[in-house]
């Protein structure tokens, strides 16, 4: 897994990814490349870049939805979706009219990527023996088991201790060492 700041349309935006792996063809004969499928739904990546630009707004400023798309390279009605859950989980808020648009609460502000991801996506398991409450007759004897335990908890280590108010410092910090951006994101009240 690989994760970082990435700079799209003027902002900076936390990415995580995976590589592509090499994968057995089914004949056994040769390996070819392939995209992972242990990887972030789009909508957990684009709720993540949006937590991280929310949190590198002064307390209670909002900014409307065509900034945050803009600043996260995120299709605006795909976006508002990803809003939707995010207000439902009170990690943002949201407010109609001439000074509305979206505000990071505090709790969202101190919340952990786990969080945001799961915020849209629900619990992370990378499989389904890791699963607390389902049980897979092959977990007293599969050799695989203890590696699926192990990566699930190294997984969510990561994923607990990256804390969104510490990469919108990151990205502030990033933003302010390059050139001026014209993405205007706070709607002042």
């Amino acid at each position: 897994m690989h994760s970082g700041l990435t700079h799209l349309s003027g902002f900076w935006c936390f990415r995580i990814s995976t590589l592509p792996v090499a994968t057995c063809a089914a004949d056994g004969d040769s390996m070819e490349k392939s995209g992972s499928s242990m990887q972030l739904t789009r909508a957990a990546d684009y709720a993540v870049r949006v937590m991280i630009c929310l949190a590198t707004l002064p307390d209670h400023e909002r900014t409307l939805l065509p900034a945050l798309a803009n600043a996260t390279g995120a299709p605006r009605s795909f976006l508002s979706k990803v809003l939707q859950a995010l207000s439902r989980a009170e990690l943002i808020s949201s407010r109609r009219g001439q000074l509305g648009g979206f505000e990071i609460l505090p709790r969202g502000r101190q919340a952990s990527v786990r969080e945001v991801i799961e915020a849209i996506d629900g619990p992370i398991y990378l499989n389904v023996c890791v699963m607390s409450g389902k049980s897979c007759g092959r977990k007293s004897w599969c050799p695989a088991h203890p590696i699926w335990v192990q990566a699930q908890a190294a997984m969510l280590e990561v994923l607990n201790a990256a804390m969104i108010a510490d990469l919108a410092v990151q990205a502030a910090t990033t933003v302010l060492s390059q050139p001026t951006s014209d993405t205007n994101l706070v709607n002042k009240k």
